[in-house]
Formats: structure tokens, sequence, C-alpha cells
């Protein structure tokens, strides 16, 4: 038998006083920032923070994250800079991660409840964080009601009979043959199989059907009729099996859908391929792509920090990929990200005596890249998680106390092991912690829109150990970033056609060293950045 399946302007300041809101940051990150305040966003250039709700924050005792929990966390992401939050799959599903989903419109009860997501989008927009859904449309879960009563129907056929989808609907809503093949699993009392590729507890949907393509719109509709800001798409690239084409169209007819209804509505698409592929699919419409290149152990990001990428090099392949994706849609928005929560946790790339140096210097580098950037939760404190999945999601460290008010339990089949830079508690009051180096990595991004704006115009000067280049966005104040990529301290020429520049508007600091800048050149401790505008 033949298979089944059918071929915005930044404009409003915020009120807080910069000389309050980085009180808690070093001494000379205060003095050089204390007279900015933070840009308001009203687009989707922003700062994003990955969620996983599971193991974030616990409102109810019961050792699991929820939505009231993200809601008592607020202030602390709202004091970190962070104008943004993606959330992890909150819809119904019979495991911990939730990328299996059992009903699209609404919230596993793990979590809570609509009322709970309403209230939260409404304290999210009352501080101008957007809120993005993960939406998972490459597969449900097998305890789908769709995915059931298609079984069922393929179960009541006698031998040899042909199924009809006029008589299940659902049947074309999935992708089944009674021809065996790799990625297929078997319909348990039959002769038939459907396509699951990620596992037989995943089946993956039909996304050549009009009918799926209907369902999809009227889920992003309820959830956008919510307050939902956009989505997060999951594993675009496996929409069709290598098929990067017939992925990227399944994207843009979603991005269309989304579209057709909020045309403000952010969309940012998980594609785990190489560079050269995942930009293809800016092609869809779609606004971002997370930057695999520069992100994970081996990234360019990491690679940078090791010293196996050069300085120069760093800076020259984000000028690349500028005209690379820009070549796809000219309205594209990179999405530069560092770990997630299939990656292992940065604390653990790093060892030796200047390792916390490298992981803060790290998340910096992230933080200075032009798009919407995301932070996965508690790379901020420099939490540790590698290995099986379950090890990387593992319980937000707000307390030296595993039993305190809002601590979690984590996924049930983690590996027990100890953190390395101390909870959030702990990092509060060390001005020379992680928490305050990526508080005040953030703030850089808010004060100064060219670093998430702009475009790179120029290396201005650069060596094995350095580099100084400039950013420029239209609209926006320039600004000279200065980097020391090395464990000991170095000194930059300034060009003199470049002394307008003369200005410390912020830096990132990895010890108590000072920067300095001053006689048309700036002085960097290890592991340091400047950020120089015009005086």
């Amino acid at each position: 038998m033949r298979n089944l399946r059918s071929n915005k302007i930044v404009t409003a300041l915020t009120a807080t006083v910069m000389s309050v809101i980085l009180s808690a940051c070093s001494p000379q990150m205060s003095k050089v920032n204390d007279a900015h305040d933070l840009y308001s966003s009203d687009d989707n250039y922003r700062t994003v923070y990955e969620v996983f709700v599971y193991s974030y924050c616990d409102s109810n005792g019961d050792g699991i994250g929820d939505l009231q929990g993200v809601i008592s966390k607020l202030n602390y992401i709202e004091d970190m800079g962070f104008d943004a939050i993606w959330l992890s799959p909150i819809c119904p599903s019979p495991t911990y991660h939730k990328y299996d989903v059992t009903d699209y419109m609404d919230i596993d009860p793990e979590y809570g409840t609509l009322a709970d997501y309403e209230a939260l989008i409404a304290e999210c927009h009352s501080r101008n964080i957007n809120v993005y859904n993960d939406m998972v449309m490459n597969h449900s879960s097998n305890e789908h009601p769709w995915f059931k009563e298609a079984c069922d129907y393929l179960k009541s056929l006698a031998p040899g009979e042909e199924p009809d989808a006029n008589e299940c609907r659902y049947l074309d809503y999935y992708n089944f043959t009674d021809k065996e093949s790799g990625g297929y699993s078997r319909v348990p009392g039959t002769d038939w199989f459907y396509e699951a590729r990620f596992w037989s507890g995943m089946p993956d949907f039909n996304l050549d059907s009009e009918e799926v393509r209907a369902e999809f719109k009227d889920i992003a509709a309820f959830w956008l009729n919510e307050g939902c800001d956009g989505f997060r798409m999951d594993a675009v690239t496996s929409y069709y099996t290598n098929d990067t084409a017939g992925s990227t169209a399944a994207l843009g007819r979603f991005v269309e859908d989304v579209k057709s209804i909020d045309p403000d509505a952010y969309i940012v698409c998980e594609g785990w391929a190489s560079q050269n592929d995942y930009c293809r699919y800016y092609e869809s419409g779609a606004d971002s792509m997370f930057d695999f290149a520069f992100a994970d152990s081996d990234g360019t990001i990491a690679n940078a920090v090791r010293g196996t990428v050069s300085p120069e090099r760093f800076v020259m392949l984000q000028m690349a990929e500028e005209d690379l994706y820009a070549d796809y849609n000219p309205d594209y928005i990179n999405a530069p990200f560092y770990t997630n929560h299939d990656m292992g946790r940065s604390a653990g790339y790093y060892t030796g005596e200047n390792a916390d140096s490298k992981v803060k210097f790290a998340g910096g580098l992230n933080l200075l890249m032009s798009g919407s950037a995301f932070v996965y939760y508690g790379e901020e404190l420099g939490m540790k998680g590698s290995g099986k999945d379950e090890n990387k999601r593992a319980p937000m460290q707000w307390s030296t106390d595993s039993g305190a008010e809002g601590m979690c339990t984590g996924p049930v089949d983690m590996d027990s092991f100890a953190m390395k830079y101390g909870t959030y508690e702990e990092q509060v009051k060390d001005e020379l912690s992680i928490y305050n180096y990526y508080r005040q990595a953030i703030r850089l991004r808010r004060i100064f829109p060219a670093i998430s704006r702009g475009r790179i115009t120029g290396i201005i000067a650069s060596s094995d150990n350095y580099v100084l280049y400039l950013k420029e966005a239209e609209g926006y104040e320039p600004v000279l970033i200065a980097i020391n990529f090395s464990n000991e301290k170095t000194v930059i020429e300034i060009p003199s056609n470049y002394s307008s520049y003369s200005v410390l508007g912020g830096v990132l600091t990895t010890s108590k060293d000072k920067i300095k800048l001053g006689g048309g050149k700036i002085t960097l401790p290890a592991y340091d950045i400047a950020v120089i505008t015009q005086g």
C-alpha cells in the first residue's frame, strides 16, 4: 500500500534610576553607568530568558516548578534586565519535559491553570516583558486523542481492508503506512506503522495536511488571544526528514498563519543543523533562527574563549553571518545563544584557575551579539549539568537550603551532583559573581541599543589577544567594543580617526582590576570588555 502521507523602534525609558538598579554591581560598573537609563523595547529586539518551568520555581510545595512560581520570580527576571521570557512547553503531557503534547489548548495541571497563565501574561506585560510559548508542531504525544482515535480505527480494520480517511479524519494527521522502515513504529496489535523519528511516544504530524495546518492556526490564535507574544518553534529541521525545502515550506505556512493573526508576533526557530542549512529557514519569513554555530561547547563562542578562534575571526564570523542571513530575509533578527536545555551547562566547559573568568566572559560574548539574545536559566549563576537531559535541567539554585521556599526537586532521573559557583542568595552579595556579571552584561545591551540592533561596520584594531570593533545602528549612538581574550592585561591603541570615542560607557570586568581609558588607548585586564562612546 502507498504511504498515506500526501505529497519597532525603542521609545520608552524605565523610570528606575540606574544608580539604584546597579547597586549590586562592582564599583567600576556603577561608576560608568549611573548616568544611564535602560531603554524599553517596543519591538522584537529583546534579551530573552529561557525558563524550564518544571525546574524553575515551585509555588505550592510539590517540588515541581509552576506558572505561579514564575510569577513570583518576575521581580528577579526584571531586575536582571530581561525583557522577554521563553517558557518551555506548558501544555498537558505525560512526561516531565512536556515536548509530547496531549492537548494544545490547555495548561498541564502540574504547572497550574489557564487562569495562572493569564495572570503571568498580565504581570509580564505590566513590566514590558514579552512571553513566548514553546510550540511543538513536529509531533504530538502518542496519547493525544487525535492519534489514539486514528490507531483505534486502524485496529478495527479487517485483514487486508484499506483505510479510508473519510471514515477517520485523524488518519491524515499522521504518517501511517503498512511498510516497515526506519523511523517508523508499529501501531500495537496491527501491521500498520507510523512515523516517529524521535521515539515511539512522539508520532510525527503529516504537515502536508490542510486540516493539520488549520489545527495549528487555531492553536496559535488561541494562545495569541491569551496574550502570548510569539512562539519558539521546536525542531523545525525535522518537519520533513532530510528535506530542508519541505521543512522550510511547512514553517512558512505556519508563519503566514500567525502573522495573519498578529503581524507583530515573534517567531524564533530551533534548527539544529549546520549554519549553511539553518540559514535557509529564514526564507520561511520567521523572524529568527537560533544561531547554533556560536553555541555549545564546540561553538564559536567557546572556541574563542579557549583561543582556538582568534579575536579577529570571532568578529569576522559575526560580520559574515549578518550578510548570510540577510540574503534569505532582509528583516531577520539573529537569535544568538550560548546554551539551552539540550546542551551541557557552560560551567563545565572550562577548567583551571581562570575557569570562573571564562564562564563570565563567554556569557558576555553572547550578550554582545546582535539580535535577540537568549540566556538559559541558571547560566547567570554558573550552574552545572551535563550528560543526560535531566542533568541539564536541574533545579534553579535559589538557595543553599534545598527545602527553601520556591526550590524544586528537579527531574526524577536527574543524577546527584554539586554545583560549583554558589546559589543566588550567595552570589547576589558578591560584586564579582557570575550573577552580577550577567546582570551588567544584559544592562549594557539595553543601555546601548547599537549592541543588539547594530551591525559591525569595522574592525578597528586586533591582535592574537584583543579586538576593537565598531557597531552602528541607524538612529542610535554608535559604540566601540574593546575585548581582551587573553589571561593577561592588554593595551589597545585607539586610532586617531576614532579619537572622538573617549568615554568609557560601560564595562564587563572579571576581577577587581580596573579598565582604564585615556591618552588614545584603553587598558583591559584579563578577559575584560569595554564599551566606548563618543565624547
